[in-house]
């Protein structure tokens, strides 16, 4: 059986490892194409080479553009691969202009359509991931969702056939690289900060950086924290930032985007994290750290639900509360699986296809 993997992004990149590792052990061949959506090296190789994934069979090399641009050129490309190639199916992962292509490359041409991280819903056409999810979903023939939410949106959608609860692969890959602790992992905290005794943040979703309203507003929140802010900061964050001749509060320490490893260790050590990142999300639950979601919606409900996350959009005064007010829930329950996610999608794909 031949499988041809979509990915284009960091998220993707964290999540194809635990399922391509279950897909070589169950004897399928697969081949990865990378878009190049994230093209700069510590977004996209970096990752590759940390997490000993093995190198992509294609890469595009797409880089930015517009959505229409960018997903056009990626679709063109991919249908020429997978004319070439001729799969058993196509493997997507999350929400992006990578999965959408792909999605609609191998829809078009007949080829079964994967998806990893099926069913997820913010509820917000104006976000474009809500766009691709939503369609991708739609054309695909399995789904694999993390949480029961996601099957109930599905199903609300009319979409029941080839539909698949087996939790989450970002689980999978947190427990893989927990277990193994690598030894040579670079610190990254700056200088005189300790673990425990900062904030974690990180900000790239477009409708926060390309309104400079909620930006402002957000970095002003950044700057008043009674801790000192560990920022990563994104490519298209700084180059936006730098475009405007913006200038970070005090207390807020940018540093250069990091790899998954150092990012888990990041994390780890923080007092609470603050981002508009859904994977960022997830993984702050699995680490037992406190989150606050700079959004007015998320599609991870069950962590909001929980107490683990709180929502404060782009409002000043809320992300401040929540900073200072920030507490650690006494239970934490397991609601993305069991870490064998992984697992399930390949034996289902092995029994579907």
């Amino acid at each position: 059986m031949k499988i041809i993997t979509v990915v284009g992004a960091r998220p993707q990149f964290i999540k194809s490892g635990p399922v391509s590792r279950a897909l070589e052990a169950g004897g399928v061949n697969e081949h990865v194409i990378h878009t190049g959506q994230h093209y700069d090296l510590n977004m996209s190789e970096v990752f590759f080479d940390a997490l000993g994934l093995r190198q992509p069979d294609f890469h595009l090399g797409v880089g930015s553009g517009t959505h229409g641009s960018q997903t056009g050129a990626m679709l063109s490309e991919i249908e020429a691969i997978l004319l070439k190639e001729k799969p058993d199916g196509l493997l997507v992962y999350g929400d992006t202009n990578s999965t959408l292509a792909g999605a609609l490359a191998a829809a078009k041409l007949h080829v079964p359509v994967i998806h990893v991280e099926a069913g997820l819903r913010s509820f917000n056409r104006r976000m474009p991931e809500e766009i691709n999810r939503v369609l991708t979903d739609h054309i695909s023939e399995l789904l694999f969702c993390p949480t029961i939410t996601a099957v109930n949106h599905l199903s609300s959608e009319g979409i029941t056939r080839g539909v698949h609860m087996v939790g989450d692969v970002m689980k999978d890959a947190v427990d893989y690289w927990q277990a193994r602790k690598p030894t040579d992992v670079p610190r990254t905290l700056p200088s005189g900060i300790a673990a425990g005794e900062y904030y974690l943040s990180t900000v790239h979703r477009a409708e926060n950086v390309d309104d400079p309203t909620r930006l402002n507003a957000i970095l002003r929140a950044l700057g008043q924290l009674p801790l000192p802010v560990i920022l990563p900061l994104h490519p298209r964050t700084r180059s936006i930032l730098m475009e405007r001749g913006e200038k970070l509060p005090d207390g807020v320490h940018v540093i250069d985007p990091v790899g998954y490893l150092e990012m888990l260790e990041l994390q780890a050590g923080a007092k609470a994290i603050l981002t508009d990142s859904g994977g960022v999300q997830k993984e702050a639950y699995m680490l037992g750290i406190p989150c606050i979601t700079l959004r007015d919606e998320t599609e991870w409900v069950e962590t909001v639900q929980s107490g683990w996350n709180t929502l404060v959009g782009a409002n000043t005064d809320a992300i401040v509360r929540a900073g200072v007010e920030v507490r650690v829930p006494r239970e934490r329950p397991e609601l993305y699986g069991d870490g064998r996610a992984s697992e399930r999608i390949v034996c289902a794909i092995q029994e579907s296809l």
